[in-house]
């Protein structure tokens, strides 16, 4: 018999209790909502890959649900990796087919993403939260910005797999980075994750119909002013660290209608920056509540 402290045993931290699937499903799976199905499984490489191979394979349908007790190999933006301790946070992936919303309006979904995390948590978990462009999620430590979660869309099958990330429980000897934190260091009134997680796919659930219903008009169906009211990144200095080794700084001034990130620069123009790492280097940050 696996002694009760033993470093598998899915109770081994009380502190982070495994999630209860069944309940999730019981809560979340419903005949009008649009989530279809939800799978929790102990440990895997990354949510987003397994997700987005089951969709090209045709294995799963608009709504799926994927959540990792604990992931290996997670991704985030640009190739970088994503590591937390098992039960230490919410790693899920979920997979959206928008149909006939065209695809050149698909890049809004990631953002979307952004806003409902934000909204959700920022409920659930009582705390403040905003986002850095293009989707960082970020909370405040001690009255320092620190980054407690991502999101990264890729396209698969026919549709597009969204990952999350979110730091929960993470204490600070366990932070991968000086910058990172994570709800419970942001002094969270609940780092319940099936209450979190909850929240979040309802939050994604509205807010994606919300968008469907406007032909994912992000101006029509209000999410480009939702994101652009959370986006700790407007209204500052910011140096923009673009693909093939550019920069450009600016003041970043408005997330246009294809959700960019709109500089204006010391020449007087306004640069649209579609992709890129964005550090932020002065100014005042925004909040999501």
């Amino acid at each position: 018999m696996t002694p009760p402290d033993a470093p598998h045993n899915r109770w081994s931290d009380l502190d982070r209790p495994p999630l209860n699937g069944t309940a999730l499903r019981r809560g979340l799976l419903r005949p009008d909502a649009l989530w279809t199905s939800l799978e929790v499984v102990e440990s895997t490489g990354s949510t987003n890959t397994d997700l987005a191979g089951r969709a090209r394979d045709g294995a799963v349908g608009e709504g799926a649900v994927l959540v990792a007790e604990e992931q290996t190999a997670g991704r985030g933006r640009l190739e970088r990796t994503w590591t937390a301790p098992p039960r230490s946070g919410l790693f899920f992936s979920v997979y959206l087919e928008p149909g006939d919303i065209p695809v050149e309006r698909w890049g809004w979904v990631p953002l979307l993403a952004g806003v409902a995390a934000a909204t959700g948590l920022a409920k659930s978990a009582g705390v403040d939260m905003s986002l850095k462009w293009p989707n960082d999620l970020l909370v405040a430590v001690a009255g320092e910005e620190r980054k407690t979660g991502g999101i990264l869309g890729e396209f698969a099958g026919d549709g597009i797999v969204v990952g999350l990330g979110v730091n929960v429980s993470l204490r600070s000897d366990e932070l991968p980075a000086p910058t990172a934190g994570s709800l419970a260091l942001a002094g969270a009134v609940s780092t319940d994750r099936e209450t979190l997680l909850r929240a979040v796919l309802r939050s994604l659930e509205d807010w994606y119909g919300r968008w469907k219903e406007a032909d994912g008009d992000a101006a029509a169906s209000g999410l480009q002013a939702a994101y652009a009211a959370g986006c700790a990144t407007l209204d500052r200095t910011v140096r923009a660290e673009l693909p093939g080794g550019k920069s450009l700084v600016g003041e970043a001034v408005a997330i246009d209608g294809d959700g960019r990130l709109v500089l204006s620069t010391e020449d007087g123009l306004q640069q649209p920056v579609s992709a890129g790492d964005i550090v932020h280097l002065r100014g005042a940050a925004g909040g999501l509540t």
